[in-house]
């Protein structure tokens, strides 16, 4: 037995079932039950789990349709359809205000045939021919009334059709006189559109003189059978049951029409029960094919909104990648305060998407060729038209694409040769002083000024404290890290800042096309806010850029194809991750922005460092490997390595400071230094084995670099 549920969608009747009485089954045999034993022990009657007068939660959710329509009350989307319209029609008065003289000739050729027509079309419209068939049929049937009563119909028709014809012949050749007496040129004007109306009516329906300017290739409407298809074609067991029954068999429905949203369209939906949408967005080639839209067309994804088996499935017009963009709004104008969201890019329906940069670190990851060093480029940007903020570019890449910022970068270098890495060290070291620096102003001062203790707007304002942003871009950063000589030390600084950075003013942005546990490290990785992934091969890279499980939850950056240049998953801003297509600023647009934030940096007084030819200051550094010999004593045939790094941070604190035994073994392990399982007593005088290094194997790393370079 069913019952129908009321309220189908899309003409899809859902239906519930109940289990079916055995009394009402035809020829069904129902037997008194038989009576129980009187020895038989009492059962207690099961306990019922529905209760009649279980109270409903009295929640009512309601949704308000808009009022006006979304492109109306969207500057963006207003614009857009409004310049759409325009171009169209201009373009459609172009081009047949350049065909008038061809269409003129074909249409007077086509005038006589027209015009009998006209007068073969008038002669059946008089003598009410139409109504013929109708009295040849009662004459058939020898229906001597109807014959007679359609008769005098056509008798008055015909003679006021008749006079209808005379007097505006009489009156139309009348007129025409007068115009030619009065005004033989009006007279022209009429002939000549008369020649043009008897082409137009001679014209063959299936080859007109005037055809369209724009041809229209329209995109199917999408309706929710078209949907159904789409699903059912993902492969999922469950929804393709769920649609096979037609209705609501498994919590599949849908809750709303089907709308225009944007450049597309919009189709919300339940899924069955135990159907996420991340079952659905894994599966997004197979449901483009159900849909007969091309991939970059289809998006689908959840609502953070309603609960976990809500699918938002959003279908382009025309793939993302294809979709004209509309320009960046900082591109001509404007400047940026850092502490507030940014507009950036835009969604897959050309909504703009916003970033806020600071109290963030970055991480950028792609293959490449997908746009990584344009974005990172365009945050960089974002960052330049601050004009309180200082701008540290490193491009490892060494092909200059960071380029156009140098005009107004604190620190700018581009290449991989020791002499790079060697400024972009002491450039680092720089800025571990400034942020040790921005930790005792911060603490010094008082709850009234800065009552979260970390940087605001405002603090970042004020020239006395110093405390204003400074963003340091590292693209390809896999470089510096692997580096053998200073890669230890780049890598604990910038640690160091993706942790404490962002509280004190300072963001860093980490971008590499080899988005692995080497080229970028977990320290840095783990505590990154803002994520941005475009295309990865696989689900480790995909997970080291959006963060562990991204891609068990169904954000995966391996669903965008080669051609999807600049789309991307952003995690962080928000509390769900989105895909964002980042505006394009190509090098010449590039520079003509940072010129502009050049004029906005020297009207605030803010030039300095390279812009200004001035480069990092030399410092002192670091040698790990005699630092650590230092601490060794000589009788110390082994040490563990919390215990080094104690002793380093007693040693030298401006640069050891905050050390543990993992650094130490990062550090130690370029120059082939090994730590294993070493005897030693606690402070207790318990011996116990832990991770440590052998006195003989430093003084061997040591003997083998300075053998090294004295060869060099």
């Amino acid at each position: 037995m069913t019952d129908t549920i009321p309220g189908p969608v899309n003409g899809h009747t859902l239906t519930k079932l109940h289990p079916i009485p055995p009394e009402v089954i035809p020829g069904a045999r129902t037997e008194p039950p038989a009576p129980a034993p009187e020895d038989a022990p009492e059962t207690a009657a099961p306990a019922a789990v529905d209760n009649p007068n279980l109270p409903a939660p009295g929640v009512t959710q309601e949704k308000r349709r808009p009022i006006l329509a979304g492109w109306l009350k969207n500057r963006a989307d207003f614009l857009a359809t409004t310049r759409h319209a325009g171009a169209n029609a201009g373009y459609a008065t172009l081009f047949h205000g350049l065909r008038l003289p061809v269409y003129s000739a074909r249409l007077t050729l086509m005038a006589p045939r027209g015009a009998c027509r006209f007068i073969a079309d008038t002669n059946r419209w008089i003598w009410d021919r139409e109504a013929a068939p109708l009295r040849e049929a009662a004459v058939r049937a020898e229906d001597a009334t109807e014959y007679m009563t359609l008769s005098r119909l056509r008798a008055n028709r015909v003679r006021l059709r008749g006079l209808v014809t005379i007097v505006a012949a009489v009156f139309g050749t009348g007129f025409s006189l007068w115009l030619y007496v009065m005004a033989p040129g009006f007279l022209a004007a009429f002939a000549a559109g008369g020649v043009l109306l008897c082409g137009l009516a001679g014209q063959e329906k299936d080859a007109p003189v005037i055809g369209p300017a724009v041809l229209r290739t329209e995109v199917q409407k999408l309706t929710g059978s078209i949907v159904l298809r789409g699903l059912d074609a993902v492969g999922n067991a469950k929804i393709s049951a769920a649609i096979k029954k037609g209705g609501d068999m498994n919590g599949m429905r849908f809750v709303s029409e089907i709308v225009r949203d944007g450049p597309g369209y919009r189709a919300d939906l339940d899924l069955p029960y135990g159907v996420t949408p991340e079952d659905i967005m894994e599966a997004r080639r197979p449901l483009a094919s159900g849909l007969r839209r091309k991939l970059g067309c289809v998006w689908p994804a959840p609502d953070p909104d309603e609960h976990e088996g809500r699918l938002i499935l959003w279908i382009g017009d025309k793939p993302m990648n294809e979709t004209s963009k509309p320009a960046w709004p900082l591109l001509t104008d404007g400047q940026v305060d850092l502490f507030r969201p940014v507009v950036f890019g835009n969604d897959q329906r050309m909504r703009e998407m916003a970033v806020t940069l600071m109290f963030a670190s970055v991480v950028v990851g792609s293959i490449p060729r997908m746009g990584k060093t344009f974005l990172m480029r365009l945050l960089l940007l974002i960052a330049a038209l601050d004009p309180r903020a200082e701008l540290h570019a490193f491009d490892f890449k060494g092909t200059g694409d960071f380029k156009a910022l140098e005009p107004v970068c604190h620190r700018y270098r581009a290449g991989e040769e020791p002499e790079d890495v060697e400024y972009v060290v002491q450039a680092l070291r720089e800025l571990k002083d400034e942020l040790r620096r921005r930790a005792k102003v911060i603490k010094g001062l008082p709850s009234s000024i800065c009552p979260e203790s970390k940087v605001t707007s405002a603090l970042a304002s004020d020239k006395r404290y110093g405390l204003h942003p400074i963003v340091a871009g590292f693209d390809e950063c896999q470089v510096p890290f692997e580096d053998e000589k200073y890669g230890a030390e780049i890598e604990a600084i910038c640690t160091d800042l993706t942790k404490r950075g962002p509280a004190l003013g300072i963001v860093a942005m980490f971008g590499t096309q080899r988005p692995d546990a080497k080229s970028l490290p977990p320290g840095i990785s783990a505590n990154a806010v803002l994520r941005f992934a475009l295309k990865v091969m696989g689900h480790t890279a995909n997970d080291m850029v959006l963060g562990t499980g991204a891609y068990k939850a169904g954000i995966r950056a391996t669903m965008f194809s080669r051609s999807d240049r600049g789309i991307c998953w952003m995690s962080g801003e928000g509390d769900d991750p989105r895909i964002v297509a980042s505006a394009f600023v190509d090098a010449p647009a590039a520079e003509k922005v940072a010129a502009r934030a050049r004029q906005l940096r020297e009207a605030y007084g803010n030039i300095t460092g390279h812009a200004i030819g001035q480069g990092p200051k030399e410092s002192a550094g670091m040698d790990v490997l005699a630092d650590v010999l230092k601490v060794v004593a000589a009788d110390e045939k082994t040490l563990w390595c919390e215990r080094i790094a104690a002793r380093l941070a007693e040693l030298r604190p401006d640069v050891y400071a905050g050390w543990k035994a993992e650094n130490v073994t990062t550090a130690l392990k370029p120059w082939g230094v090994k730590t294993d399982q070493v005897w030693g007593q606690t402070d207790e005088g318990e011996g116990k084995n832990r991770r440590g290094i052998k006195r003989a194997d430093l003084a061997a790393a040591i003997t083998r670099r300075d053998a090294d370079r004295a060869a060099n």
